[in-house]
């Protein structure tokens, strides 16, 4: 076939010139035959079928080899026909082709027909009758203290109404899952009837195979027991059981988690969070076009009832102490003191504080776990630097939020030049000092200029009046 360039040319010199096809032919040097078809033929379309040819297709050879492949996929795969075995058995019945000439075939059979373990390979929808939920862990980045730091998101997730809940955890470990779904829990008022889950460690010690089901740890299970609902742990490798939970997670990362928010602790940013995924829920459900705030309510009227007693989340370890009477908590050393002296320390691990108590019962040592205290500094010196050659979009930058309070109000001076100034300074001061110590001890290495313009703040009533507003806020 010619190019369409080409048809079209013709088709301007036999409609537009009155050029012959005689004349066409000869001036474009193709076969009369060919310019009388595309000059003066209507070209339609048609559907292309490409009929395989060759003697495995049009001889019986291709027959033969085909039942032998469906044969075997019905065996394992140790006891399944060879290529080189298919090629003699042929070869002893006649054939006139190569041991290439099988492999095409068997190639092109296979796209076409075989499947691993005489399984469909597709995904079947899965039907998610009410107080089913589903559940998974994403990692999120919160401003924590003025640094950087990653939390573990524990997301639930309900397919029947579309419905989410999130509670945001320091680590990934059983404590924290266990903690987490505590929480969940009480925001949901009431308990799933079955959680569906992968093969997290926290909760799976045997992971499922396709002969021997899963085995939940028995911290997990002895949890799943008191609060009555059933554990469904996906195949491995299969996300699409859990698709619900999956997208969820996605979703409370871009729209709840999209610039890094503030979080003063753990307990107030989980109750603004779960504010928020509530307000999220007045929204239409994407399927059944009724508010997700309806169907949650449905849905709601079908979880088990919470227990009278909470479950107590924590977990009892053996530790021992080196001869520097230091001790390994979460991959961190902690120093202990007069730890050698005890022979046998045990170790009672709650989801965000440690005990360490002797034989006796004596509390050791107490304190938040290492993973607490895990975060990244916000590297001011170069924001600082990107701010100074664009004073004017600073107060627009994403970091500005991250700024102390009094820092921010230093830097709002209405004068460029005393801005730049200002940052200039907390550039230098930078050098050996963080920010969070630069407005613990401002007035020291700050403090207010004896040449006060008309626009310097007086702090010590700046921080009466924040003071104030603080208690204010608090009644």
């Amino acid at each position: 076939m010619l190019a369409m360039t080409d048809i079209n040319t013709i088709r301007n010199l036999r409609n537009n010139h009155d050029k012959s096809i005689n004349h066409i032919a000869e001036e474009l040097e193709i076969n009369w035959r060919t310019a009388k078809k595309y000059a003066d033929e209507d070209l339609l379309p048609e559907p292309k079928i490409r009929k395989k040819t060759g003697m495995m297709y049009v001889e019986h050879w291709g027959g033969i080899v085909a039942l032998w492949l469906s044969e075997d996929s019905k065996l394992p795969k140790k006891k399944r026909r060879t290529i080189d075995f298919m090629t003699k058995e042929l070869k002893n019945q006649g054939f006139p082709g190569s041991y290439r000439t099988v492999c095409d075939f068997v190639r092109d059979w296979k796209a076409t027909h075989y499947v691993e373990a005489n399984e469909d390979q597709g995904f079947e929808r899965l039907e998610h009758p009410p107080a089913e939920a589903q559940l998974d862990f994403g990692t999120m980045e919160v401003c924590h203290e003025g640094a950087f730091k990653d939390v573990k998101a524990l997301v639930m997730s309900f397919p029947y109404s579309n419905g989410g809940l999130a509670v945001a955890l320091p680590a990934e470990n059983q404590e924290c899952l266990l903690e987490g779904l505590k929480e969940l829990f009480r925001q949901a008022g009431g308990v799933p009837k079955k959680i569906r889950i992968d093969n997290m460690s926290t909760a799976v010690t045997q992971v499922k195979s396709k002969t021997e089901p899963a085995v939940l740890t028995d911290g997990f299970l002895q949890f799943a027991t008191h609060y009555g609902f059933e554990t469904q742990v996906c195949n491995p490798r299969s996300g699409n059981e859990k698709g619900s939970v999956e997208n969820k997670v996605g979703y409370v990362r871009y729209n709840f988690f999209p610039a890094t928010p503030i979080m003063k602790d753990f307990a107030s940013f989980n109750e603004a969070l779960a504010v928020q995924l509530a307000k999220d829920r007045e929204r239409v459900h994407y399927e059944k076009h009724v508010l997700i705030s309806e169907l949650w309510l449905e849905e709601k009227a079908d979880l088990l009832a919470l227990p009278d007693v909470a479950y107590p989340v924590f977990k009892e370890i053996e530790v021992k102490a080196n001869k520097y009477n230091e001790i390994k908590l979460d991959g961190e050393r902690i120093h202990v003191p007069r730890a050698r002296n005890h022979s046998i320390i045990y170790g009672l691990l709650r989801f965000d504080s440690y005990q360490l108590v002797s034989t006796d019962g004596e509390i050791i040592a107490e304190g938040p776990r290492p993973y607490m205290m895990k975060k990244r500094a916000i590297d001011w010196q170069a924001i600082l630097l990107d701010w100074r050659r664009k004073l004017r979009a600073m107060h627009y930058s994403r970091y500005w939020k991250y700024l102390p309070e009094r820092i921010k109000l230093y830097l709002s001076h209405p004068d460029w030049k005393e801005q730049a100034n200002r940052v200039d300074q907390l550039l230098v001061l930078l050098v050996t000092n963080d920010m969070l110590g630069i407005d613990q001890n401002f007035y020291d290495l700050i403090g207010s200029s004896k040449e006060a313009d008309a626009y310097d703040v007086d702090w010590n009533d700046y921080d009466a009046f924040l003071k104030s507003s603080n208690g204010e806020a608090a009644s």
